[in-house]
């Protein structure tokens, strides 16, 4: 039986395409009806629904939702809701989608975490090369202030909320939370050490929850239909829907909201339209370029969070699945990823700065038939500086994940594709075709 979409995030950008961004369409299709339910709510009830529906963060880490808005100090104030656009991972492509295509429900999802919250000032951070999606939700912003959305009356309730829009300059590095905040208070985007956590002081020493826009935009649809009827979608803890960005050699590329506890074959076969070119499937990169990868064996894995790290050590991730066939060169695919992220190290951790920039090195002599029968292993030596274990356990000896990010492809070549590697180095070429 073919799997079909569980549309609730992306239901009005898919049933009105040509207008789902305009006010006119968000009304027509039940638009901040949510906010106005959340409204008439005690903001704790709020927090419970969010709880009883298992969200998790959409952004990678995959926290709890409740468990993180929990964790502000009650009575301190001001506090902040920062809300992370800064969506540059390889291949990752879904906030854009959200924020082009549907920017009123991100807006409305803001307005009820902010209330949930006792917030009266929210902060977007958009990825610089974002245009059309920071042009139309500035839009959205404007229009809900117009018509008493948001504002200093929100709806009539009394509660007062301003939304800033704000435009990154294009640094990798700013999608982790504590960097963005720095770029926000007009700092060089670099991680922070912690504690303190961001919900303790987070932008401007003040108490502040950074949320990802898919997570904000499901509020809605979580208010609305409520946290049991959402929580009773999915798997274990990997609850409700979750959008997953397909790429790669598939026949049908793109972004698909899926009921979490199908499988990669599911994703790849049914919404993807099956493997473009030489089969069968040679691997796949399960949750953007962060993770380790898998090989056809792993197609019938479920889209669970937590089984997916916990028995095969790789993760979900950004929602990001790199589908790639028999005539693709791993190594190829390695060096690529790894030039990535020795170009968007911050500089800020000498594990990552140099050792992003060797690992990069390495891979390109084996690429250009200049390899050497011991890099292979030099590589693993870099990455475990770098990542303890060798990600295994997702440890670092750096501030944030970037450094170990990198390593994730060295790991997946020296446990699939090791043969392949030292094909390379002896006949000193590439292998694909």
């Amino acid at each position: 039986m073919t799997a079909t979409e569980t549309r609730i995030v992306t239901r009005r950008l898919r049933e009105r395409p040509d207008d789902s961004w305009t006010l006119a369409a968000v009304r027509q299709t039940g638009g901040y009806d949510g906010l106005r339910k959340a409204l008439s709510m005690e903001p704790s009830a709020i927090a419970e629904e969010v709880k009883a529906s298992g969200l998790r963060g959409r952004g990678g880490a995959g926290f709890p939702t409740a468990t993180k808005w929990s964790f502000l100090p009650a009575g301190v104030e001001p506090r902040y809701l920062v809300v992370n656009c800064d969506e540059a991972e390889p291949s990752t492509f879904k906030d854009r989608m959200l924020v082009e295509r549907d920017p009123h429900q991100l807006v409305e999802g803001i307005a009820i975490a902010s209330f949930a919250l006792n917030v009266h000032h929210a902060f977007v951070y958009v990825r610089g090369e974002f245009a059309l999606g920071a042009e139309r939700l500035a839009t959205a912003v404007a229009e809900a202030r117009a018509e008493d959305l948001i504002g200093p009356n929100m709806m009539g309730s009394g509660f007062a909320l301003e939304i800033t829009v704000h435009r990154g300059a294009g640094a990798y590095i700013c999608g982790e939370e504590t960097a963005l905040l720095n770029s926000l208070e007009g700092d060089r985007g670099m991680p922070r050490i912690r504690p303190p956590f961001p919900a303790i002081a987070g932008l401007y020493a003040k108490p502040t929850v950074v949320n990802n826009v898919e997570t904000l935009s499901t509020l809605p649809g979580i208010i609305q239909m409520g946290g049991e009827a959402y929580g009773a979608m999915g798997v274990e803890r990997s609850r409700g829907t979750r959008i997953f960005s397909l790429s790669g050699n598939v026949n049908q590329p793109g972004n698909y909201e899926l009921e979490l506890g199908l499988t990669f074959r599911q994703l790849i076969d049914d919404f993807g339209g099956g493997l473009r070119g030489r089969g069968p499937v040679k691997f796949f990169i399960p949750g953007g370029a962060s993770s380790q990868w898998l090989t056809d064996e792993h197609l019938d894995v479920p889209l669970d969070m937590d089984l997916v790290t916990q028995k095969y050590g790789v993760m979900l991730g950004s929602g990001a699945v790199m589908v790639y066939n028999q005539d693709v060169c791993p190594v190829r695919v390695a060096l690529r990823l790894a030039k990535f992220f020795a170009h968007e190290s911050c500089g800020k951790c000498t594990p990552c700065r140099e050792g992003t920039g060797w690992i990069e090195k390495v891979l390109y002599r084996i690429e250009h038939g200049e390899g050497r029968s011991s890099d292979l292993d030099l590589l693993l030596d870099v990455g475990d500086n770098i990542s303890p274990g060798l990600n295994a356990p997702f440890s670092q000896t750096t501030i944030c994940p970037l450094g170990p990010s990198a390593v994730s492809p060295v790991v997946s070549l020296n446990k699939f594709f090791r043969d392949e590697v030292l094909a390379h180095v002896k006949e000193g070429k590439c292998q694909a075709a």
